[in-house]
This record gives structure tokens, sequence and C-alpha cells, in this order.
């Protein structure tokens, strides 16, 4: 792909995901005062089930499509492109189709699992949506390899916006205020909306194929083979996605369970873990779509520099993502860490998100860097060592989570987050480290910056405010602009790091 191609579809996908990430944030906090942090608890036992669904309906086929598809636009074979999309769709809605009988027959046992049989009617309708998300996924992965980002981010605009008027059509309508079906309301928003998505996406494919100028066949009557490479790519991650979510799946399930060992009240376990999975994690990692964006720009390149076996570029690259990441997570984490009391009354009007926000703001450059770490092992072929080192936390959260939320509750479960985090963060970059060979400058990129965030902490709790929006908006203000000035200050950040920053090339 060319560097003004790339730009253009990393701007539309930055730009898309900001935006679906700011609705979503919004919705989430209108839904979280409907229900209250024990119905968002109740909906994220739900969810669970329903993500571990859809990885068994969609798999590792979108890099698989995305792969071969790529090769037959290169060899300009359209009938081969077509036949590949139609036994791909096929193959997603099978499998989607088994799952979503699966998941309908099985409620009522995933419920006894689950602890509450108030999840059961959600349960047992998750699954409608199983086979549009799969047809879904392989058509993403036809445009992936066409480098065309526009119909994916806009099935993306789309399946959110009727998402949003879908459920909030039927909680004014349909909802009878009970927290059973509130959770089946939103279940059926996300099918609803993966329905419209997946229509427009074949629309937008069919479009697409037909205006390039791809002949329809290189060699009439040849017949390639189509499903072997493609159950060979897909099967093996796959596989891996299979066990990754399933295990976190059953951390999902085991929390709450065990957190009522301690508080003796199941209302008030699925209301902490609500609160934390529902409404804290989700705004402390919104503010990360823009610093994920800005990083994966460097990515592709990563990828290139690995297979020319550049080895200097590879170091200079990881080394500029692992500064941008930390700096600007850091910021981020700060201003949760200054602002969360404030806004966890603010947006949820409920304390315990503002106390669990300041809790985890500290931990937010650990958890900013290993999503990041992650990526880039992904760019240098590591990606066999990202899902072990993956399996390896589920196994040390679960365990844990057994013995630990029985006797501390969720102070146990804070202290579970802390470890888990910092261990997947220190497997996963210390093996970037040492394929890209890299010295992580500690002091300069974490140290110093962590120093410049309590400067600026500490003179904004000076800030008077009345009000917590007035508080908020000066304080965070402030805070941003007091980071700013003494990262040069401390040698944390120079003017050739920000030319080297825009730079296309090393």
């Amino acid at each position: 792909m060319n560097k003004q191609a790339f730009f253009r579809n990393t701007a539309v996908m930055t730009a898309s995901s900001l935006l679906l990430r700011l609705f979503g944030i919004l919705f989430r906090i209108f839904i979280s005062n409907r229900v209250g942090a024990e119905g968002m608890g109740l909906y994220q036992l739900v969810f669970s089930v329903y993500v571990l669904g859809a990885t068994f309906a969609t798999g590792g086929i979108v890099t698989a499509v995305t792969r071969l598809a790529a090769e037959h636009l290169a060899k300009s074979d359209r009938a081969a492109l077509e036949r590949l999309m139609r036994i791909s769709s096929l193959l997603c809605l099978l499998v989607g189709g088994v799952s979503a009988l699966a998941l309908w027959a099985g409620a009522p046992l995933i419920g006894g699992w689950i602890g509450d049989a108030r999840a059961v009617p959600a349960v047992a309708v998750s699954g409608i949506a199983l086979p549009f998300i799969g047809v879904s996924s392989c058509i993403k992965g036809y445009f992936m390899a066409r480098r065309r980002a526009w119909p994916p981010c806009l099935s993306q605009i789309l399946e959110q916006a009727v998402r949003i008027g879908g459920i909030l059509g039927m909680l004014g309508t349909l909802w009878d205020g009970s927290l059973t079906q509130a959770c089946v309301i939103i279940i059926l928003g996300d099918a609803l909306s993966e329905t419209v998505a997946c229509l427009y996406l074949l629309g937008a494919y069919r479009r697409d194929v037909r205006r390039q100028p791809i002949p329809q066949d290189l060699a009439p009557g040849r017949k390639c083979k189509l499903l072997q490479p493609l159950l060979y790519i897909a099967v093996p991650l796959t596989a891996g996605r299979y066990l990754s979510t399933g295990l976190r799946t059953v951390e999902n399930i085991l929390v709450p369970a065990r957190l009522t060992l301690y508080t003796r009240s199941d209302a008030l376990s699925l209301a902490q873990f609500g609160a934390v999975k529902g409404m804290a994690l989700p705004l402390i990692f919104f503010p990360s779509a823009l610093l994920m964006t800005l990083s994966s720009l460097l990515i592709p390149e990563l990828s290139d520099a690995h297979a020319l076996k550049q080895g200097r570029q590879v170091t200079r690259l990881v080394e500029r993502a692992l500064h941008v990441t930390l700096l600007g997570s850091v910021l981020v984490g700060g201003l949760f860490t200054v602002l969360g009391q404030r806004l966890g009354t603010l947006l949820y009007n409920d304390p315990l998100v503002g106390l669990l926000l300041q809790i985890l703001g500290p931990l937010t450059p650990v958890m900013y860097l290993d999503s990041v770490v992650t990526g880039m092992l992904k760019g240098l072929g590591q990606q066999v060592h990202s899902l072990w080192f993956s399996v390896a936390d589920s196994g040390v959260r679960i365990a844990l989570i057994w013995f630990l939320l029985p006797r501390y509750g969720l102070v146990g479960f804070l202290f579970v987050m802390l470890v888990s985090n910092l261990l997947t963060a220190t497997l996963s970059t210390g093996r970037l480290l040492a394929v890209s060979h890299t010295d992580m400058q500690w002091g300069r990129w974490l140290v110093r910056p962590g120093l410049a965030a309590v400067a600026a902490g500490f003179l904004c709790r000076l800030v008077p405010a009345r009000s917590d929006i007035a508080y908020v908006l000066i304080a965070g203000g402030l805070f941003t602009l007091l980071y700013g000035l003494l990262l040069p200050v401390l040698r944390c950040f120079s003017r050739e790091d920000l030319r080297q920053l825009t730079l296309r090339k090393a």
C-alpha cells in the first residue's frame, strides 16, 4: 500500500474509532443510569457468553480471508476471489447457526453456570446475531485485502446507530423495569444492529466486486482449491482464540460467584462486578483510541522492516512506539487519578466508580503498554508467544480469583488486576525488547513522566471549583498543560523526538 493510501485509511479508522467510542461510552453511561450497577453486571455476564459465541462464529476467518483475498487480487483472479467469499461466508453461516442453536438449547445450563437465572432469556436469544457476525467478518477481511477502510468503518457507524436507536426504542416501549428484560432488549438491539451492518456490507461488497476491472478467470475451467488453504490458516488462529476467549469467559463468570462468598449478597457482588467491568474499565480505555492509532502508524512499517531484515529500523520503530505510548498513557492515567472521583459522580452518579477510576489510574500505563506491545509482537510474527502469554495470564487470574475474592472481596479483585497487567506487560515487553534488540529507557520514558504527572496532579488539587463539571474541565485542562510543559523540562520529550515521530521513515 502506498503511503498516501495508508495515512488516509489510518485517518478514517482513527476518526471512526473515536466517534464510535464516544457514542459507545455515552450510551453505556445512559444504560448504566437506567439499569444500575447490578444491571450492568448482569449484562456483562451475558455479554461474556455472547463474545464466546461470536468467537466460535468467526474464529480466525478475517485473517484467513484477508490473506487469500489479497493473493487472488494480486493475480487478478476474480472467479477465485468470489468463490473464496462464497465458501468462507457459507462456512461462517454454518458455524454461526450451530453456535446460535447451542446457545438457545444450552441457555438454562449456562444460566446455572453463571449462577443467575435472570441471564437465561438473554443467553437464549444472544445467538441470533452470530451468523450475521460471521458473514460480516468475511466481508471485512475482503475490504482489508482491498485496502479500503471506508466500508467497514461506515458499517460500524451504522451498526452503532442502529444499536443505540433500537435499544432506546425498545426500552421506551417494551421494558417492564426488570433487569431480565433489560438484558434481553440490549441483546436484541445488538442482534438488530449486526443484521443491518451485515446487509450493508453485502451490498458494498457486491458493488465493489462489479466495479473492479478484474478478469472473470485467468484459466476457464480451472478450479483452484480454496477450502483447504482457508482452513489451514483459520483453524490454528481459531483454536487459539477459542482457548483465550474461553478462559476469559470462565473468569468473568467466576468473579461474581466468588465475590458473593465475601459480600454474602448476589446483588452487591453483581453491582461491584458491573462497576469494574461495565463502567470503570470502558471509561479508562476510551482515550486509548487516539493513542493506539498513533502507535498503529508504526506497526505496518515494523512488519516491513522485519521482513526486509532491517534490524536498526525495527529498533528505532519500537523505541518510537514505546516512547509515545508511555508518555501518552501516563497523561491519561494521571487525569483519571486526579479527576476520577468527580468523573464517577458526574457521569455515573456512583462514588464507587469514581474510587475505581482513581485506583486504576496509576495502572493505566501498564494496561496501554500491554495493548500496544501485543500489536507490535504480531507485526514481528510473534503471535504464538502472545497467545501463550494470554493463556498464562488467564490461568493466573482464575487461580487468584478463586482464592482471593472470597477472602478479600473487591480489594482482592483489584489486586488480581494489578498482578495480571504487570505479568502480561512484563512478558510481552520482555519478548518485544528481546526480538527487536531494544533497550527500554525507563527513566526518560516512564519515571520522569511519572514525576511530571505527580507534580501536575498536586497543583491541580489546589484548583477551586464549586461544581464537578467545572472542576473536571479546569483541572483537566491545567493538568494536561502542566504535564506538557514539564516533559521538555525533564528531558522526556524533545524537538528531535517530535521530528523523528513525524518522519515516515527513521
